[in-house]
């Protein structure tokens, strides 16, 4: 993808729900917006007949390469609990291996190594857990990648120290072990990724993923336009980044939920990332977990852009306190559609009230934004819109009715920009980058039942990238 593109020239597109107006654009931004204006020689026009030219949305949580290899896994959800019958027919994929995903410890039992082996054989296989926390290898996956021998923090052991198969929290160090035993590395596309968050009009996308082998990859796809948004990376790792559309945000650090909490270690951290002029993304998905967060934030201090994903259990004090220190919260709500059923029913009766909070946060005066944490949420945008309002799980149920928030809420925590989640929303104006989404329809109606079939067309820098009418 270049990032220059010919004039473009948006006829009757209503702005801010006040009217239609005309929008020009060239050079990548508005460079005219009005009422009777004239289209010039060589635009190209649409009509938009009155329908909504909003921002284009942000999510500000999700992995991109995950996304990818969830395409190509063996996905669990949806297929018997027994695992012997779910799996009877999964054959390799063209690496040799045998990758599966949603795997849940309560509907299909524990697994290690052993169980593995019974159920896949002498065939490489890896397994991850729904979370996205763990994964587990069969016996010839341990032996191909050294695992013994790894040293890596994340690898359980038994009793006399022999791996059982699982990995906590070693995505990174388990995706580049895979590469390294391959005879060539797997393509990995992501263009089909971005295409399809370019079809729900998704023109900015933070990845949460950290890690330089991810780094590249991204990057990679990034400059050779295979992912079209504008992409933030919560990494770690020092990236020369050169490219317009890739810039490096928080650094993403996870408080692990498989073992004893470590409250030095994460002081360390903060100040680490700090002292490199870095604010921070801390991931908590639990009460205990968010409370040791603003622990550590009290004796490390804090800095513009430090901020909490998830925050999964959060009571009215807990949220008080990320309010009192002016941190920011990035949410998942279409994971109470997804799971919210299984939330509550494997969650302590006390923790239900505050499952996945959303409007609290609001309410406290915390900056708060919506996003998907694809593709273990739902990418698609509105699904999440349609989330944020009704608050209802898959049964039906409805999980923390005072959770619930307005769709044109949630949307203006998507149209934030991608380094100030739940900050202002991105304006349409004359100068602005032409970042931008024309829907078939008024807003207000769009957000009435939200469908992203009401996105007619994407542009990111001036260039339209999704067309319905060409899909």
């Amino acid at each position: 993808m270049t990032d220059t593109a010919p004039a473009l020239f948006l006829h009757r597109a209503e702005v801010y729900g006040v009217g239609t107006f005309d929008c020009r654009i060239q050079g990548g931004v508005i460079t005219q917006l009005g009422r009777g204006l004239r289209e010039q020689p060589g635009d190209a026009v649409v009509d938009v007949r009155g329908g909504a030219l909003i921002p284009g949305l942000a999510d500000h949580h999700l992995h991109l390469a995950a996304m990818a290899a969830h395409d190509q896994s063996i996905d669990l959800a949806g297929r018997p609990t027994d695992l012997a019958l779910a799996l009877r027919d999964c054959r390799p994929d063209e690496s040799g291996w045998i990758r599966i995903v949603g795997y849940d410890d309560v509907a299909h039992g524990e697994l290690d190594r052993y169980r593995l082996d019974t159920l896949t054989g002498d065939v490489p296989t890896r397994v991850q857990h729904r979370s996205g926390a763990l994964w587990i290898l069969n016996t010839v996956a341990v032996s191909r990648l050294e695992v013994a021998e790894a040293g890596q923090p994340g690898v359980e052991r038994d009793g006399e120290g022999v791996p059982t198969g699982r990995l906590w929290r070693a995505d990174h160090w388990l995706s580049e072990a895979v590469a390294r035993s391959l005879p060539r590395r797997r393509d990995l596309s992501l263009r089909t990724v971005g295409k399809r968050l370019a079809a729900c009009g998704v023109t900015h996308v933070a990845d949460a993923t950290p890690g330089v082998t991810h780094l590249k990859l991204v990057a990679d796809a990034v400059s050779e336009g295979a992912v079209e948004q504008h992409v933030l990376l919560m990494t770690t790792a020092a990236w020369p980044h050169a490219h317009p559309r890739l810039t490096i945000g928080p650094a993403k650090l996870v408080v692990p939920d498989h073992e004893p909490l470590d409250l030095d270690g994460l002081v360390e951290q903060i100040r680490g990332a700090h002292a490199r002029s870095r604010p921070v993304a801390i991931h908590c998905v639990t009460r205990a977990a968010l409370a040791l967060t603003l622990a550590a934030f009290d004796l490390a201090g804090t800095t513009r852009g430090d901020r909490i994903e998830h925050a999964a259990v959060a009571g009215h004090d807990l949220i008080a306190e990320v309010a009192k220190r002016d941190l920011t919260v990035v949410t998942q709500p279409s994971l109470v559609t997804r799971r919210g059923d299984d939330y509550w029913n494997r969650s302590d009766p006390e923790d239900r009230d505050d499952l996945w909070p959303y409007a609290r946060l609001l309410d406290a005066g915390v900056r708060a934004a919506p996003s998907s944490d694809a593709p273990y949420g739902d990418a698609d945008p509105w699904a999440t819109l349609a989330a944020s309002s009704s608050r209802r799980t898959r049964s039906g149920r409805l999980l923390g009715a005072d959770e619930r928030v307005a769709a044109d809420v949630a949307l203006r925590g998507m149209l934030s920009a991608l380094d100030n989640p739940g900050g202002p929303p991105r304006a349409i104006t004359v100068g602005a980058p032409a970042d931008l989404v024309v829907l078939d329809r008024p807003l207000v109606e769009a957000l009435e039942a939200p469908d992203k079939g009401c996105v007619r067309l994407t542009l990111i820098s001036g260039r339209i990238v999704h067309d319905a009418s060409s899909s």
